[in-house]
């Protein structure tokens, strides 16, 4: 295996770790949230927010990389 596509899998799998722990804070954040703590359910949500808005950047990078690694 090439070094040049390696990145690309790797980004990937990285990708889809943080969209993993997204979805389990968000169920700990729901957890959180119906025992009355809804604060600090509040804050997971603006950080879950940041993991929303950085999944574009990343998912067009992931396929940017693969398009070069093809090539």
């Amino acid at each position: 295996m090439e070094d040049k596509s390696v990145l690309p899998s790797l980004l990937r799998r990285l990708n889809n770790n943080q969209l993993a722990l997204g979805a389990a804070i968000e169920e700990l954040s729901k957890w959180v949230e119906e025992r009355g703590s809804t604060e600090v359910a509040e804050n997971v949500r603006g950080a879950l927010n940041t993991l929303d808005e950085n999944a574009g950047f990343i998912n067009l990078a992931i396929i940017s990389l693969s398009a070069e690694s093809r090539t």
